[in-house]
């Protein structure tokens, strides 16, 4: 009969209702309060020898543990609705740490052996502190390792602590780092089967980011009286652990454990595993000096990935540049491919690789033959989906592989163009790992009793397995600088095609550059006439003005002299500049500003006030925003200061693809739209525009918004 597990087996582990077990850890006791009334409703634990009390059911929480640490309970559970640290509780000679869990209308309160002198927090902070900064000095992932289970190991006093990744594939752990006591045998870089942690293991280790058990030979205190439906301990640090694990454990050899989740991007990356030959606590200032290390731990393993994986990126992108800038300089283009092969074997750390051109192959470094590289390429086409195909076990995507596989177990390849084809195929040879297991990793448990029931298993010697069939995998930075090249191949094709449709085009464009730019000169003449003729009519106003004496009747006249100014202003932009189509409207308001103070008068040039940010906007826009400022200034200097200096504000923003504009002053003017020609040629104006026009109340003043499309 097999040692190993069935299927059905194994999902029995997983459906253990470990969140459920009905008992906690005998180190520590815990309190079921209602919620409302604080009265102890069932416990567990030894509650008379840690609390001194003969009686506890029934009783309130002021009556067990005084009446402020029963105040400070309330007040957590209506603050916090998750919980919390209470306090610390001074009972016979020894500090206990309380901390409380909500859980519905109940409040867990669990209580453990704190230290017997508590850490001050700038201590606490000052390893903190030294241990980020130690990890910051680490040059790269494996010192990290080293360092982190050093600095973890002084935390807790524990005899071994281990560094402990999970695969992304298999799931399987691998210990990456380690430091112990000199008796102890190593563990370093053996790995774990992925079934040594159950999955729904795997999701508490995700919620609760720290757990200890004390004493792996220790007998469960069940929960008095048992509570319909049963409690939900996920939360409580004291919560009772599958059985099958604390036989893992004593299989193993280990008095005490604890472990520290590592999470990185909300995913479990691995596990700060502490082991320790007798039982050892780890009170709750420790907990959460471990959880605030293994976060730092995170971001820096996180940092030093992703600069490993830049530094990889930027080598291969520097290699992929150089040979695309050779082949863009060629005069055959794409077909000088044949005389880099060397470098196409560097740009995917390949041991071979293949250059498919039409039905011809050329080949450098360590290939299969001919025969089989023909048949890869059939399967490549087939595979194709416009990016890169790539494993490192071609047995398991190519029927046949098997047969070469000491030449090609890893491919990556790609397609540049079927018609004519031309196609990329990198290979690498079988890399033969024998991987150190801690024990057989297919007797990871075995039937007991003949019921079917699980037990771990009990050696962890180490244990080799030969792995064959698979080359090294292929980082995303090689199938990046692959997918790269294919692009730059497939540009530079298209790049060939078009020269050579230019070069007849030719011709024909040299005559039509000279009719644009005939077309060019008349444009910049007509609008330069244009020019001219604004200013000669804006003169013919300035003149008709200083004629007429009567305010009233030279008001209308300083108007449409203001409007054309600000359509004259977009036209000398134009003629300034080589953009014909668009304009800085930022820069044209403070130019339209500065028009206005002109017309105005000196008085108004510390009134008038423009904040605009940057924003492009087509010419006839310009030209519509421009008339529709210079009439909402004219407004607010007739309505808001009757003729009188006093304080304008232009504000303009463009966000999402708009243009916000506003134009407020802090006189005495009504809110609210205006009638008159002006009104109706705003209207009109801002139709146009496709925008809508506002009337807000400024306190003191009006604030006008004009809202409308930037393109």
């Amino acid at each position: 009969m097999s040692d190993a597990p069935s299927a059905e087996q194994i999902q029995a582990c997983d459906r253990e209702p470990i969140h459920i077990p009905g008992a906690i850890q005998p180190h520590g006791a815990l309190l079921v309060l209602d919620r409302d009334s604080l009265v102890v409703r069932a416990a567990a634990g030894d509650v008379a020898g840690l609390l001194g009390v003969e009686a506890w059911l029934d009783q309130t929480a002021g009556a067990l543990i005084g009446d402020d640490l029963a105040g400070q309970v309330a007040a957590l559970s209506s603050s916090r609705p998750a919980g919390g640290f209470i306090g610390v509780l001074r009972r016979q000679g020894r500090n206990l740490d309380l901390s409380a869990t909500i859980q519905g209308d109940l409040v867990l309160l669990e209580i453990e052996p704190g230290l017997d002198r508590p850490m001050a927090g700038s201590q606490i902070l000052a390893h903190l502190e030294a241990a980020a900064a130690a990890f910051e000095r680490c040059p790269g992932l494996k010192t990290l390792y080293d360092r982190a289970a050093l600095e973890f190991r002084r935390l807790t006093g524990f005899d071994r602590v281990m560094i402990y990744r999970f695969g992304v594939a298999d799931e399987a752990g691998e210990v990456v780092g380690e430091d112990r006591a000199p008796h102890l045998k190593s563990f370093l870089n053996h790995r774990f089967p992925g079934s040594d942690i159950p999955r729904q293991a795997r999701a508490l280790y995700v919620r609760n980011l720290v757990r200890v058990i004390p004493d792996a030979a220790y007998l469960p205190a069940p929960l008095e009286p048992a509570l319909e439906p049963a409690l939900d301990m996920s939360d409580l640090a004291l919560r009772s652990v599958s059985p099958v694990h604390l036989q893992y454990l004593r299989n193993m050899g280990v008095g005490a454990s604890a472990s520290v989740s590592i999470v990185k991007d909300g995913r479990l990356w691995g596990l700060v595993a502490c082991h320790h030959d007798g039982s050892r606590l780890l009170p709750y200032e420790i907990r959460a000096a471990c959880r605030a290390l293994a976060g730092g731990l995170a971001r820096q393993i996180k940092a030093k990935e992703e600069a490993e994986a830049w530094r990889e990126k930027l080598r291969l992108r520097a290699l992929g540049d150089d040979l695309s800038a050779v082949l863009a300089q060629s005069d055959i283009g794409d077909l000088a491919l044949e005389e880099h092969l060397a470098d196409l074997v560097a740009l995917g750390e390949a041991d071979g690789v293949a250059l498919f051109r039409d039905e011809r192959i050329e080949t450098a470094g360590k290939t299969p033959p001919h025969t089989a590289l023909f048949m890869l390429r059939d399967w490549l086409l087939e595979a194709d989906t416009g990016g890169v195909v790539a494993t490192d076990q071609s047995a398991n995507v190519f029927p046949g592989a098997g047969a070469f596989k000491s030449w090609a177990s890893g491919l990556m390849g790609v397609v540049i163009e079927r018609s004519p084809l031309l196609a990329v195929l990198w290979t690498r040879a079988e890399e033969v790992e024998v991987v150190r297991w801690a024990g057989d990793p297919y007797r990871t448990a075995k039937a007991a009793g003949g019921d079917g029931a699980l037990t771990p298993r009990a050696s962890f010697d180490a244990w080799s397995e030969t792995v064959r069939g698979r080359s090294r995998p292929w980082t995303p930075s090689q199938s990046d600088a692959a997918a790269r090249l294919r692009q730059d191949l497939l540009d530079l094709r298209r790049a060939r095609r078009t020269a050579e449709l230019n070069s007849q085009l030719r011709a024909t464009l040299d005559d039509k550059d000279d009719l644009l730019r005939q077309k060019d000169f008349l444009l910049r003449e007509v609008n330069h006439r244009v020019q001219n003729s604004l200013a000669l009519a804006a003169g013919f106003l300035t003149i008709q003005m200083k004629a007429i004496e009567d305010p009233a009747a030279r008001a209308p006249l300083e108007e449409a002299s203001r409007r054309l100014t600000a359509v004259g202003l977009v036209h000398r932009r134009l003629y300034r500049g080589d953009q014909l189509e668009t304009v800085s409207l930022d820069r044209y308001l403070v130019e339209l500003a500065e028009e206005l103070v002109e017309s105005l008068g000196q008085d108004w040039a510390r009134m008038l006030r423009v904040d605009a940010a940057p924003a492009t906007v087509s010419t006839d826009k310009a030209v519509t925003i421009g008339l529709v400022v210079t009439e909402l200034v004219i407004n607010a200097v007739k309505y808001a200061y009757g003729g009188r200096p006093g304080r304008i504000d232009i504000g303009l923003v463009e966000q999402g693809g708009r243009v916000r504009l506003s134009v407020a002053d802090q006189g005495g003017g009504k809110q609210g739209p205006r009638v008159g020609f002006g009104s109706k040629m705003m209207d009109a104006m801002v139709r146009q525009l496709a925008g809508t026009l506002t009337y807000n109340d400024n306190s003191p003043g009006v604030r006008a918004e004009l809202n409308a499309p930037a393109g």
